[in-house]
């Protein structure tokens, strides 16, 4: 699932727009007085982005990949002014529960009666849209609103967001009327394919959720093993990298050092996260391997999410991931360079 499918409440993004709830969560001013054929492009993604912390809800919500993968999870949601929380539970493969407190995340996973933690940015599931300071989403893309059709029994808004340069892939949303929220989400390739898409299949925007509940429910760890590897926020240029040339449109969201286990003496990855307001990019750095990497680039993709991975300068291994065209994560890895 693509993070801006995954991305519309913003938990841990950096607020933007909008006045400030007490306790320092600001929610955007939403859709103004505008009516939905006056929107630009900037007043959709602020409508998008205030519709979580406007009213709590509870649903299920499906994804669904070009090549025919589907998964489900049942969401709750709930935002306090303090805090934003929202419980994940997993309807397909594994099952596992993921609770997220602004950028605090815990992933129960019962039959191991293991709890990993951890922090991150961007993190969520659909229906979210990233908050991003710096981007100028108007710049790359442009909305066009196609009409209005019903989803989980709510009429939405019907919105192309379509981009201006093939950096990016394009978006269909499906905008809930009164509260904004998005519903309904496809991907769409250059041609127009859609390469992955979400929505909810059932949704109630009345839902008793609260935010202390679902706390509380966040801390029952008792009778689960605990593990937190650890996590370091850092910048790449501290890290000794920089991009020779910033990729169009693409500005650095945080960057972080992660251990890939627990232990004392475990290794770790640097993940340095770039995006456009909409979509976004995560480049994975980590020393080469002969055992584990190739001495040739290794390129995947599955929906909307494409891979590129290659050996840099400095024997390091370089994993570029996001939900991007491939073009794009080529020009990210050769910008990257050691910095001077």
């Amino acid at each position: 699932m693509s993070l801006f499918a995954a991305a519309v409440c913003g938990l841990g993004g950096s607020v933007a727009m909008g006045a400030p709830l007490a306790g320092g969560i600001a929610i955007p001013s939403g859709d103004s007085l505008s009516s939905p054929a006056e929107r630009d492009v900037a007043q959709w993604v602020e409508r998008m982005q205030g519709a979580p912390c406007r009213k709590s809800y509870a649903g299920i919500f499906v994804v669904m990949s070009a090549n025919g993968a589907m998964s489900s999870s049942r969401i709750w949601h709930a935002c306090d002014g303090q805090q934003q929380m929202e419980r994940v539970e997993s309807l397909s493969g594994t099952p596992r529960t993921v609770f997220r407190r602004n950028d605090e995340v815990r992933t129960f996973l019962p039959q191991a009666r293991v709890v990993r933690t951890d922090r991150r940015d961007a993190a969520g599931l659909f229906p979210r849209v990233p908050l991003v300071s710096g981007t100028s989403i108007a710049q790359f893309y442009t909305s066009h609103l196609m009409g209005q059709e019903r989803v989980a029994g709510f009429v939405a808004d019907v919105v192309w967001f379509k981009p201006s340069d093939t950096l990016r892939f394009g978006y269909r949303l499906w905008i809930e009327q009164d509260s904004g929220l998005v519903v309904k989400l496809q991907t769409l390739g250059a041609d127009g394919r859609v390469l992955e898409q979400a929505a909810f299949s059932e949704l109630d925007l009345n839902a008793p959720v609260r935010a202390e509940q679902l706390s509380r429910l966040m801390e029952a760890t008792a009778g689960y093993k605990v593990v937190a590897p650890s996590v370091v926020k850092t910048t790449a240029k501290a890290e000794g990298w920089v991009l020779r040339q910033p990729v169009a449109g693409f500005v650095p969201v945080s960057c972080r050092r992660r251990a890939v286990s627990a232990a004392d003496d475990a290794p770790s990855v640097l993940q340095c996260l770039y995006s456009d307001g909409l979509a976004s990019v995560s480049l994975f750095l980590e020393p080469f391997d002969p055992l584990r990497h190739t001495a040739q680039p290794q390129i995947s993709g599955i929906g909307a999410t494409q891979l590129l991975a290659q050996r840099m300068p400095s024997d390091v291994w370089l994993t570029a991931v996001g939900e991007v065209p491939l073009p794009t994560l080529r020009l990210f890895a050769g910008q990257l360079e050691r910095s001077p």
